[in-house]
C-alpha cells in the first residue's frame, strides 16, 4: 500500500500534524540563536577555533548523555519528555542576553551546549514517538516531511536569524528564539501519543539503567543489518561535521559586499534547501528499500564530491557555491531520511528510543571529532578554508565508498520466544 501525500498527511492526522508545527516552530527559533551565536563569537573573538569549539560543546552536549536520554525515551512519557525540553529552553535562552564581551564566550557556549542536551531529549522522544502517530506506510511521507520541514525551518531561520542580526542585533534573535519554544509547546500539549512500555522498564531508575541500556545495544548488535544503519549518518558527519560546521561559517563571514550574519544566513539557506529536496526526491524515486544501504554509502560519497566542487571553485560565483551547497546537503539529507525510516520500520516501540539514542550519539561523536579538527587547521595551519574543504570532502568520499562495501546482509531480527 502506498503512502498518502503530503497534504493528505497533515490533513488527515490531526495528531502528526501538531507534533510537527510545534517541531517547525521551535526548529525555527533555534536557527536564528544559532546564527547570532556565530556572530557574537567572531565579533568579540574573531576565531575560527571558538566556532569549532561551539560546534564541538554543541553536539557534545547532544551525546554525552544520549544512553540515558533514550531510556527515559522508552521508560517515560516521550510527549512530557518533549514539553519540558522546551520550557527549559525557553528560560535558557534568554539567558544569553547577558552576553555582553569576550569575557562571556566562555559560558555562552556551555550555555549552549546545555541546550543541545535538551534540544537531545526532544529529538530522541519524537523520533521514537513518530511511528506511534502515522502508519507504516505513512513513515515515508512524515519522514520525508519532517526532514524537509526541518530544512525550510533552516532556511527561513538562517536567512531571517541573520536580517534580525544584522539590523537589530542578537538580543532580538535570542528573544524570538524563546518565544518559539513557548509557542511550539502550545501544540504538545493537547497532543496524545500511544507508547508501550516494556515490563522490564519498571523499578528503580537506576538499578535497572545499565541494564535497559545494554538491552538497546544488545538489539543493535544482534541484527547486523542495522547494526550498519545506526552508522549512516555518522558516517556522513565524520567529514561533515568540519564542512557543514565550520567551514560553512567560515565562508559566510568571508563573503564580500555583504556582512557577516548575511554570509551566515545565505550559506545556511543553501544548506536547508538542500537538506530539504533531498527527502522529497529519495521518497519519490528511491523506492526499492532493499537498496538503501548500499544507496545510503553512495549518497555519502555524492555529497564529498560535491562539496569537493565547492573547494575547487570558491573563487569563482558566489552562486555556484550555492548550487554545490544544495546539491551536496540534497544527498545528505536523504542519507538521514533513509536511514531513519529503516531504523523506525525495524525497531519494536520497546526499545526504539536507546536505539535512536545509540544513532544520535555514534554521529554526534562523529560531528564533534570533524568540526574540532577542521577549528584547529584553520587556526593553527596554513591550509585555508579552499584547502580545508578539499581535505575533508575526500574523507566523505572515502566513508561514502567504504559504508557502500559494508556487507552486512538483509536477515531481519528474530524476536525470542516467549
Amino acid at each position: 500500500m502506498e503512502g498518502r501525500s503530503y497534504r493528505a498527511l497533515v490533513r488527515d492526522n490531526k495528531e502528526f500534524r501538531q507534533l510537527w508545527i510545534a517541531a517547525v516552530i521551535s526548529m525555527m527559533g533555534e536557527w536564528f540563536n544559532t546564527i547570532a551565536l556565530f556572530f557574537l563569537i567572531l565579533e568579540y573573538t574573531d576565531s575560527e577555533f571558538l566556532l569549532g569549539v561551539l560546534f564541538t560543546v554543541r553536539m557534545a552536549g547532544f551525546a554525552v548523555l544520549q544512553p540515558f536520554i533514550g531510556l527515559m525515551a522508552d521508560r517515560y512519557n516521550r510527549k512530557s519528555l518533549m514539553i519540558v525540553s522546551n520550557l527549559a529552553q525557553m528560560v535558557l535562552a534568554l539567558c544569553f542576553l547577558m552576553v555582553n564581551d569576550a569575557n562571556d564566550i566562555v559560558w555562552m557556549i556551555g550555555l549552549s551546549g546545555l541546550m543541545m542536551v535538551l534540544h537531545g531529549v526532544y529529538m530522541t522522544a519524537e523520533r521514537a514517538a513518530l511511528p506511534n502517530l502515522v502508519t507504516k506506510e505513512d513513515l515515508a511521507t512524515a519522514n520525508a516531511l519532517d526532514a524537509a520541514s526541518w530544512s525550510t525551518a533552516l532556511c527561513i531561520g538562517a536567512m531571517l536569524g541573520g536580517v534580525v542580526v544584522s539590523l537589530w542585533g542578537t538580543d532580538a534573535a535570542f528573544i524570538i528564539d524563546s518565544f518559539t519554544f513557548l509557542i511550539g509547546t502550545l501544540f504538545l500539549i493537547t497532543l496524545k501519543i500511544p507508547q508501550k512500555i516494556d515490563p522490564s522498564m519498571k523499578g528503580p531508575w537506576f538499578s535497572t539503567a545499565i541494564s535497559n541500556m545494554k538491552r538497546g545495544w544488545s538489539r543493535i548488535r544482534g541484527e547486523p543489518r542495522l547494526f550498519r544503519i545506526v552508522f549512516a549518518k555518522a558516517s556522513w558527519n565524520i567529514a561533515g561535521g568540519g564542512l557543514a560546521g565550520v567551514y560553512l561559517v567560515l565562508m559566510g563571514a568571508d563573503v564580500q559586499g555583504f556582512g557577516a550574519a548575511f554570509g551566515f544566513g545565505l550559506f545556511f539557506f543553501a544548506r536547508g534547501l538542500g537538506t530539504g529536496l533531498g527527502p522529497i526526491i529519495a521518497r519519490n524515486v528511491f523506492t526499492n528499500e532493499a537498496k538503501w544501504p548500499v544507496l545510503i554509502g553512495q549518497l555519502i560519497a555524492l555529497s564529498g564530491l560535491f562539496y569537493g566542487l565547492v573547494g575547487l571553485t570558491l573563487d569563482g560565483s558566489l552562486w555556484l557555491t550555492v548550487v554545490l551547497i544544495v546539491l551536496a546537503h540534497s544527498a545528505s539529507g536523504a542519507n538521514w531520511v533513509l536511514s531513519t525510516i529503516m531504523v523506525q520500520r525495524w525497531v519494536e516501540d520497546e526499545v526504539r528510543g536507546r536505539v535512536f539514542s545509540t544513532d544520535m550519539l555514534i554521529l554526534s561523536v562523529a560531528f564533534s571529532c570533524s568540526t574540532s579538527l577542521a577549528g584547529y587547521l584553520m587556526e593553527n595551519t596554513e591550509l585555508g578554508i579552499g584547502g580545508g574543504i578539499l581535505l575533508f570532502s575526500s574523507v566523505m568520499i572515502l566513508s561514502g565508498l567504504v559504508f557502500s562495501l559494508w556487507d552486512a546482509g538483509d536477515e531481519p531480527y528474530h524476536h525470542a520466544p516467549a
